[in-house]
């Protein structure tokens, strides 16, 4: 090989160990939007919009990234929006992120400024994707003066 040839083997991205897999994460750049699931033994970086449920070993949801769906990963970063449910053993939340949704997991990071709207629960630690039962939590109901409740 000329040595050109050299430097350009060399700046390939190196395989996983054990896997044969590269270790560049797939991505879904800002300027796609994705209608149906995604699937993804490796890392996922989604910068544009997916509609559908995501599923990978690592998941990273950039700034200006959406996912609509749910959500199942061992680890998962999110700078941008999610509105669905997210199942990963470890997530954490920048400053900027914006969650719909319930979460279940191991490990739960949030930066000041994040955005949550939904359940947390821990996961039960045998599978991802089966999160632990959560106490139901009661809605306190309005009454009326002299008995009754609002509804009624």
């Amino acid at each position: 090989m000329k040595k050109t040839e050299d430097a350009a083997v060399q700046d390939r991205p190196r395989a996983s160990a054990g896997t044969g897999k590269t270790a560049v994460p797939s991505i879904v750049s800002s300027d796609l939007k994705v209608e149906g699931n995604l699937v993804c033994d490796g890392d996922l970086q989604v910068d544009g919009r997916v509609e559908g449920d995501v599923r990978s070993r690592n998941l990273t949801v950039g700034e200006h990234g959406a996912v609509v769906g749910e959500v199942t990963a061992d680890k998962v970063q999110i700078s941008g929006t999610v509105e669905g449910r997210i199942n990963a053993k470890t997530v954490n939340l920048a400053k900027s992120a914006r969650i719909i949704g319930d979460i279940a997991h191991d490990s739960l990071s949030m930066e000041a400024g994040a955005y949550l709207e939904g359940r947390v629960s821990r996961l039960d630690g045998s599978a991802v994707s089966r999160p632990t039962a959560t106490p139901a939590v009661s809605t306190p109901v309005a009454t009326k003066p002299g008995g009754g409740t609002a509804a009624n």
